[in-house]
């Protein structure tokens, strides 16, 4: 399991603090828990996640799930580097316009409301399907089911829907489809980092100062300047 913790935009730390919560696994010979920043990726997902993916299937893990920050406007990148994603929410967890929330309705292939045994569950699988009724409808429909982790309620039913849902991506051709679309993505995201890298150079190098110098006279104007100095 690789557990995402949000980086602090202030000190760049991250707590890290989610295999605290799992610590009945810590002597499981089948479990492997990797605590991850997101390095102030704002998708929620840092660079390293999808290689982290293939090492842990290189070493025999036959599953790996990756638990995220959060899903909400931006951090909806986990859609993009899982073949099924499990959006969870709670009871009272916001008005019917938390769950038009475009992000929640693109990314989730299940959705899950946790500490069922609380009250305010018919009001968010009210939601939910509301919102699920004014999508396209398409080949799947995300299932909503009930769950209490804390009791361990619900988990074999989740499990099992996560299941449909691959037997779904296979039986239709879209599990190969989503791995081709992620690692397109994925060689996406290392072009513009190194690309990132390539401008941190030329920031700090002497043909940059002579740029904004220029710019400051009126010399030219900052496209031009741009084009100059990645020409260079």
């Amino acid at each position: 399991m690789l557990a995402i913790d949000p980086t602090s935009p202030f000190s760049g730390g991250a707590i890290l603090g989610d295999r605290v919560r799992m610590g009945q696994h810590a002597l499981d010979p089948t479990v492997f828990i990797r605590s991850m920043a997101t390095r102030g990726h704002l998708g929620g997902l840092s660079l390293a996640v999808p290689d982290a993916v293939r090492l842990l299937g290189a070493a025999g893990l036959p599953v790996v799930i990756v638990e995220t920050v959060g899903v909400g406007q931006m951090e909806v990148e986990i859609a993009s580097a899982a073949d099924t994603t499990v959006v969870v929410v709670t009871p009272g967890w916001g008005d019917s316009m938390q769950a038009s929330k475009a992000g929640l309705l693109e990314v989730a292939d299940v959705f899950v409301i946790n500490k069922a045994d609380r009250p305010g569950v018919r009001e968010a699988r009210r939601d939910l399907e509301q919102m699920l009724d004014l999508a396209r409808p398409g080949s799947w429909r995300p299932e909503i089911l009930d769950t209490t982790a804390t009791a361990g309620e619900g988990v074999g039913t989740l499990w099992e829907a996560v299941a449909r849902h691959r037997a779904h991506l296979v039986e239709t051709g879209r599990l190969v489809t989503r791995r081709s679309e992620r690692l397109a993505l994925e060689l996406r995201r290392v072009l513009l980092a190194r690309t990132e890298v390539r401008i941190d150079e030329l920031v700090a190098g002497e043909e940059f100062t002579s740029a904004v110098k220029a710019l400051l006279a009126g010399e030219v104007d900052p496209y031009r300047a741009a084009d100059r100095l990645l020409e260079s």
